[in-house]
């Protein structure tokens, strides 16, 4: 979904249609109810890490189930210490992903 990227000004409801996705699909692989969704979707203010959850898992497709810390802690450890080594295997990998798309 690399076509909505600012998420402050996308309705989370437009990015669940544009996904297909009824509510309580799209809610609950962030953590929210359907319930809490639906208000949210109403127009309720939607709290900065639920915001920031959507747009990971739906905007940036993160599988979140995936992530571990100790890969996070890498990914800081070589930006630290090899940030050319960092930038270089970043670059690689958005090629293999445009590849793949």
């Amino acid at each position: 979904m690399s076509n909505v990227k600012a998420i402050e000004k996308v309705e989370p409801r437009e990015i669940r249609r544009k996904l297909g996705l009824n509510q309580q699909q799209f809610w609950s692989k962030i953590g929210v109810t359907q319930s809490g969704g639906s208000r949210y979707e109403s127009g309720r203010n939607m709290p900065k890490p639920v915001r920031e959850l959507l747009r990971l898992v739906h905007v940036e497709q993160v599988d979140i189930q995936r992530v571990k810390r100790e890969d996070l802690d890498v990914i800081e450890y070589l930006k630290a210490n090899d940030p050319e080594l960092f930038k270089n295997l970043k670059k690689a990998a958005k090629a293999k992903v445009k590849k793949v798309a």
